[in-house]
């Protein structure tokens, strides 16, 4: 079964490459620079997990994640963050984010593309099989 991606990303060139490596995988991308529209995104599509940035235009991607929690049938949809936001440049935001339920934290300086692959293959791996 082809696993749904939901990308959340301001830089169309990463997002470019990350969708064809997600795509040569396997994966179904769908792309989003703004978090309402890929907020919107996931209630139509439900996706199979979500790689998000936290900086994103107009709000953070924190809290996108606050809202995207903050639904029910939501709760335990896997999230992996990849970002040039460091997590110990995030102070009492990574507490928070703890509560969120990341189910993986990359830092884009330091994390190879397919660093990041394995990552979303192992978290998708994991889940349960949808029905």
């Amino acid at each position: 079964m082809v696993t749904k991606i939901l990308l959340l990303e301001p830089d169309r060139g990463l997002a470019n490459n990350l969708a064809k490596s997600l795509k040569r995988a396997g994966h179904s991308v769908q792309w989003q620079v703004e978090p309402q529209a890929a907020m919107d995104a996931a209630d139509s599509n439900q996706p199979d997990l979500i790689i998000l940035d936290l900086l994103l235009a107009g709000r953070s991607g924190a809290e996108f994640l606050y809202e995207l929690r903050s639904y029910p049938e939501w709760q335990a949809l896997p999230v992996v963050v990849y970002s040039h936001v460091a997590v110990n440049e995030l102070g009492e935001t990574a507490i928070s984010l703890d509560d969120l339920g990341i189910a993986a934290f990359h830092h884009k300086p330091v994390t190879s593309l397919s660093e990041l692959l394995a990552s979303v293959e192992q978290i998708l791996a994991a889940q349960p099989v949808k029905l």
